[in-house]
């Protein structure tokens, strides 16, 4: 199967997914992960800005990952499983509309299943765009997708509850609205915690999907509530990178401090990592 043929096949998935139950869509964070996840039987995947970044040695801020950076990591990760890949790409690494949709149909290009973009600005003073150039923005990412013949998932993403922004959930219903009706196949507003929030925001956005990040702050919530609450979709994004980290830097300090390698103990078995990476 051609590059093309797979890449179809994938939005066909993709779409498929997101019509009607729940499904959990973890975030890799490099090739190795991805492949340990598609065997373990996820039928979707995203990637994670965050955790990406942090396996460069870098903080998760889009001025230092660049763009053309971004988009060879998405086709590594697309390249990497036969699953629908869903690319993390922040703001689409452009303030106006016009580039917005340049980006997004370079995006499209990588083989990505889908792909999110955020309103965040990445300044303190000023950290969503303004509404109606929000709107605009998916408009913009909504036209380029069409326009690529490729008909990729479109994620809206309102970061009103991560920015700090006042009364973020006013903010996040007003606006994952209108991104709805701008034409975004699915609607995000990482950071939102409360089950009676997450309810009000899928009944918002009705019929359209809902994606629901799980991370350290409701980590306590199961896949079962939130299919109860109307949840269409649930991502972890950089959740299971950091756990990797947590881990190694355990590890790496007991040996630091303590001058003990007991933790290896829990270390993956060669054989098992040797047979899952053989193709």
């Amino acid at each position: 199967m051609d590059a093309s043929s797979r890449q179809s096949t994938a939005v066909a998935r993709f779409r498929r997914l997101h019509e009607d139950g729940c499904f959990v869509i973890p975030n890799p964070w490099d090739a190795g992960s991805a492949i340990f996840l598609e065997n373990l039987g996820f039928e979707a995947l995203a990637t994670t800005s965050a955790g990406f970044a942090f396996s460069r040695g870098l903080p998760d801020d889009p001025s230092v990952l660049p763009r053309d950076v971004m988009l060879d990591h998405i086709a590594e990760i697309a390249g990497a499983t036969k699953l629908p890949v869903n690319g993390d790409f922040q703001s689409a690494y452009a303030d106006d509309p016009e580039q917005v949709a340049t980006n997004v149909g370079l995006c499209v290009l990588t083989g990505a299943a889908g792909l999110s973009i955020e309103d965040a600005t990445g300044l303190r003073d000023r950290p969503l765009y303004d509404e109606p150039i929000a709107i605009e923005r998916v408009k913009a990412a909504r036209a380029a997708i069409d326009a690529s013949g490729v008909p990729v998932v479109l994620t809206a993403r309102c970061e009103s509850f991560l920015v700090g922004a006042a009364e973020p959930e006013r903010v996040a219903l007003s606006r994952l609205a209108a991104f709805a009706e701008a034409g975004a196949d699915c609607l995000f507003a990482p950071g939102v915690i409360e089950p009676a929030a997450i309810a009000r925001m899928v009944k918002e956005v009705a019929p359209k999907p809902v994606n629901v990040l799980v991370s350290t702050m409701n980590r306590t919530l199961t896949v079962a509530q939130l299919r109860d609450l109307g949840v269409r979709r649930i991502s972890v994004g950089g959740a299971l990178a950091r756990v990797a980290w947590g881990a190694f830097m355990r590890a790496a300090r007991s040996i630091a401090e303590d001058g003990s390698f007991a933790s290896f103990g829990d270390a993956a078995p060669f054989d098992e990592l040797n047979a899952l990476f053989e193709r």
